[in-house]
């Protein structure tokens, strides 16, 4: 596999970590597991190692691993504790300088890994990168070119859905990293704190982002660092009814942690009108139990959100005036690529 081991003799030191530990995680699809590990093993960066963190999988992923990769290093949880559970567990395993996650149904470009070192090689000051994610199925397409906030102060993929026009080939700052394919500095992780396992799966991402921007870290774009992901491969899709509730009930979480009260004047007119949208959509698409299960969710959990928030605001390093900037520029880019979305939606339905 991608780092090569030296035997160890007697009294010999033992080996350093290596600089990069990608950690996947895994439920019940083995069938991706040979293209992704398979494209892992073409990287042309090699100081990496593996970790595939398996929350209690019924098919046979882990014969699946044992007999086709048995160099990968697998965390058997025994049970399914959702998305940020796993790779807390595969992040605490190891002690690399840099991190990385990674979706099990995803598909690297050889130089995916060394655009990421590269990356963080040339921008100390970003503490954690993202890269560009294009359609599996129609690589023409793009599925993110890192993380946003909508004007209704809700997590946005910016580029899902676009034509890859080279709107997004240029390193920039954005709001944050879909963690289906980010890097993280471990030391960053370390000051903001890994992934909130109470939110299961689903936005677990877009808190992440919040907070370290509040700590003050800034998120690099590389667009050269390019994965294929197919979607949806654990829970049915965006439209699916886990994947609502959960998207309901933690899109809520993640404001009530980090957006300062000085912010919700200026956002609660649009987050108002994003919710009635929300609500129609739901109803339109046959998810509306969900959605309303999910916002009853987000209810309940409010108490525990809230004491969360207090530690959050409390280290903060971003003054109010510099929190609305920020999101107002998350606000716009987002609006931009929903407005590019529904035009390359529109074009593609009429070329069929």
């Amino acid at each position: 596999m991608p780092r090569e081991t030296q035997p160890e003799t007697k009294n010999a030191a033992p080996l350093p970590p290596p600089r990069v530990s990608v950690v996947i995680p895994n439920w019940n699809t083995r069938k991706f597991l040979g293209m992704c590990l398979g494209s892992l093993e073409r990287q042309l960066f090699r100081d990496f190692s593996i970790v595939l963190v398996d929350s209690g999988s019924e098919d046979d992923s882990l014969e699946y691993m044992a007999e086709n990769f048995p160099d990968v290093r697998v965390i058997a949880l025994g049970e399914n504790r959702g998305f940020a559970a796993a790779v807390n567990a595969g992040i605490r395993s190891g002690g690399s300088e840099l991190v990385v996650l990674l979706n099990n149904d995803t598909e690297q470009d050889p130089l995916w890994l060394e655009s990421l070192v590269s990356a963080a090689d040339s921008y100390p000051e970003a503490g954690f990168f993202a890269t560009k994610m294009l359609d599996f199925s129609d690589r023409r397409y793009l599925d993110g070119a890192g993380d946003s906030i909508r004007p209704d102060g809700l997590p946005y993929r910016l580029g899902h859905g676009e034509r890859d026009r080279g709107q997004f080939d240029r390193r920039a700052y954005a709001f944050g990293a879909c963690a289906g394919a980010a890097m993280y500095r471990r030391a960053m992780l370390g000051k903001v704190g890994v992934f909130d396992e109470d939110f299961g799966s689903y936005c677990e991402d877009g808190d992440l982002n919040f907070r370290a921007q509040l700590a003050g870290y800034r998120c690099l774009y590389v667009p050269e660092a390019v994965v294929y992901h197919v979607g949806g491969g654990a829970t049915g899709g965006k439209r699916s009814r886990t994947a609502t509730r959960l998207g309901s009930r933690n899109s809520l979480n993640v404001l009530v942690k980090n957006l300062p009260l000085a912010l919700v004047p200026h956002l609660l007119p649009f987050f108002v009108a994003g919710q009635v949208v929300r609500l129609a959509t739901a109803a339109a698409t046959g998810v509306l139990r969900a959605h309303l299960t999910g916002l009853k969710e987000a209810v309940r959990m409010f108490p525990k959100m809230k004491a969360k928030r207090r530690e959050i605001q409390r280290c903060r390093r971003l003054s109010d005036g510099e929190v609305l900037r920020l999101v107002r520029g998350a606000a716009l880019d987002s609006t931009a690529s929903v407005a590019r979305r529904v035009r390359d939606l529109l074009l593609r339905r009429s070329s069929r």
